[in-house]
C-alpha cells in the first residue's frame, strides 16, 4: 500500500476530523480513507441507511431487553430439527 501525506491541513480542519473519527470511533487515517474512496465513487454508501422513527408514536418501540427476548425466541425458532428431516 501506498503512503500520502497531506500537508496545509489547517487545525480547525484537523480537529474536527479527529472529532468526527472519535463520534464514529475510528481513526483519522480510517476516516479521511473513507471520505476519499466515496468521493471517488470507489465506494458506495448504503442506499437504504436512515432509520426511520417517525411512526413510533403508533406502533412503540422496543427497548433493549425485548429485543433480545424477541430475538432469542426467533433465533431458537430457525434451528433445524435434524430427525424431522431423515
Amino acid at each position: 500500500m501506498k503512503a500520502i501525506t497531506i500537508r496545509g491541513v489547517e487545525s480547525e480542519v484537523a480537529e474536527k476530523l479527529k472529532r468526527v473519527a472519535g463520534k464514529q470511533g475510528v481513526s483519522v487515517n480510517h476516516l479521511v480513507l473513507e471520505f476519499i474512496k466515496i468521493s471517488l465513487g470507489l465506494k458506495k454508501e448504503k442506499k437504504f441507511s436512515r432509520i426511520y422513527d417517525d411512526l413510533d408514536d403508533l406502533f412503540g418501540r422496543w427497548n433493549d431487553d425485548e429485543f433480545k427476548k424477541i430475538s432469542d425466541s426467533i433465533t431458537v425458532q430457525r434451528q433445524i430439527d435434524q430427525e424431522l428431516w431423515k
